[in-house]
């Protein structure tokens, strides 16, 4: 079960702007990865279902946050349809995160108050994730589908959407201006964020480094806008 509210992890989402991303087979060194980005400051981590046996992974990480950082917020990315997500929201997963939307997890999420952050890429799709109780879109690959451009446009007419964008976006002060001067909520950030080189050599203060960094960037970026 959850141990973080829905909307406490939504505002937290938010508050610190970027959602890191990754997958890693070995419990061990997945711990240490959500222990760098909680040290360095994102302590709201998305891990991805993209491995054999990911979910024993994500339990055992869970596990460990419980009792040794209850300040972490996990949850479970590339969650395809209800009973993936049912498995991860009962390993105690505090959102859900998708690359397309689908309308029996938003129900199942909602139903539990878990936020559930679908792929979007239209207004037509974004418009069908709020009706079934989206708070935050996740635009889905956001440099693909249109980048900040789309963002901004969407919310023109719709100020009320909120976006994670994912997919494109680059740890640069141009490229996080862009994204945050277009109204995002907040962004996703996978390998872009810390390098396969950095976990390949276990450099978990160069992680926690690169997202202080990243932190860092955002606070300029939105400073700038105000």
């Amino acid at each position: 079960m959850a141990r973080h509210r829905r909307l406490e992890t939504l505002t937290l989402m938010q508050e610190i702007g970027v959602v890191p991303i990754f997958y890693e087979a070995d419990v061990e060194v997945a711990r240490q990865i959500v222990a760098a980005c909680a040290d360095g400051g994102a302590r709201i981590v998305e891990f991805t279902n993209r491995g054999d046996h990911a979910i024993e992974v994500f339990r055992q990480v869970d596990l460990w946050a419980a009792a040794q950082r209850p300040d972490l917020v996990l949850g479970a990315g590339t969650i395809l349809d209800a009973p993936t997500a049912a498995l991860y929201l009962a390993a105690g997963a505090n959102f859900v995160v998708a690359p397309h939307l689908d309308e029996e997890t938003a129900r199942l999420c909602n139903s539990r108050k878990i936020p559930y952050l679908p792929g979007c890429g239209s207004v037509t799709e974004i418009h069908r994730a709020h009706t079934l109780g989206v708070e935050i879109c996740k635009l889905f690959p956001a440099a693909e589908v249109g980048g900040p451009a789309f963002v901004k446009n969407v919310r023109g007419p719709c100020p009320w959407t909120d976006i994670m964008a994912t997919g494109g976006v680059a740890p640069t002060k141009e490229n996080l201006g862009a994204w945050f001067g277009a109204g995002v909520a907040c962004v996703g950030m996978g390998s872009n964020l810390f390098t396969p080189e950095l976990v390949a050599r276990k450099d978990y203060a160069g992680i926690t480094a690169r997202v202080r960094e990243v932190l860092a960037l955002i606070r300029e970026v939105r400073r700038a806008q105000k």
